[in-house]
């Protein structure tokens, strides 16, 4: 069983892809972090995360590989596992830009299908449900208010100890809606199946139970032939 889980960024598509995977017992895969290794490695070649080209050269340098730990992912950049710096604000932008190319869209498809082809997922993204994963058993797309999604966010930052302010949160977030909404491969919006779930104002588990009756609910109809 594949479930996909698409939304913008702080629409806690994240956190709940990975209480879905231990609800139903899957194995949970960010495909987020491996946009964001792209990025890591173009920062660290001082690549500015505008030039296309240098990105597209960047690839021929680059080695990522996906394993599953203790249920869900880790990822390794050149052999060495990459942690919280693919998470902050920086890295944010650079993989949203280095996500516009077609080249890194293309060099990454391949090992998004393949570890889900082996395994049943809860894989979550910006075009999972569209270009990832077409054919997933259970689409939802999540979202949330500007403020509520930028509050997430900053909070979950604080929490790491970066230092940023919610004006510097919520002005990253609405460039980086634009962004991904307007690239021209694979835009960030829902599949035209997709279950749609608003939850601005919600508690974790509240989005989690939410989410587990949306597929329970089609998982039955499924297995019901209707």
């Amino acid at each position: 069983m594949n479930i996909a889980i698409d939304g913008p960024s702080g629409s806690g598509k994240s956190t709940l892809a990975r209480n879905l995977a231990k609800r139903f017992g899957l194995v949970y895969i960010d495909t987020g972090a491996l946009y964001r290794t792209v990025g890591l490695h173009v920062r660290n070649l001082d690549i500015s995360s505008d030039d296309r080209e240098g990105i597209i050269e960047s690839l021929k340098t680059i080695n990522i590989k996906m394993t599953l730990e203790n249920g869900g992912n880790a990822v390794y950049l050149n052999g060495k596992k990459v942690g919280d710096e693919i998470r902050t604000p920086v890295a944010s932008v650079y993989a949203s830009q280095v996500s516009k190319i077609p080249e890194v869209r293309r060099f990454l498809l391949d090992i998004q299908r393949e570890t889900a082809k082996h395994n049943d997922c809860v894989m979550d993204g910006r075009d999972i449900g569209t270009v990832i994963l077409p054919e997933a058993d259970v689409k939802i797309f999540l979202y949330a208010t500007d403020e509520d999604r930028a509050l997430r966010r900053y909070n979950e930052l604080i929490q790491k100890g970066e230092k940023v302010t919610l004006e510097e949160i919520n002005r990253d977030m609405i460039w980086r809606d634009q962004n991904d909404k307007n690239r021209n491969i694979a835009p960030a919006v829902p599949a035209p199946d997709a279950i749609i779930l608003n939850n601005s104002g919600f508690e974790e588990n509240q989005t989690l139970e939410k989410a587990a009756e949306i597929i329970e609910e089609a998982l039955n109809k499924r297995n019901q032939g209707i």
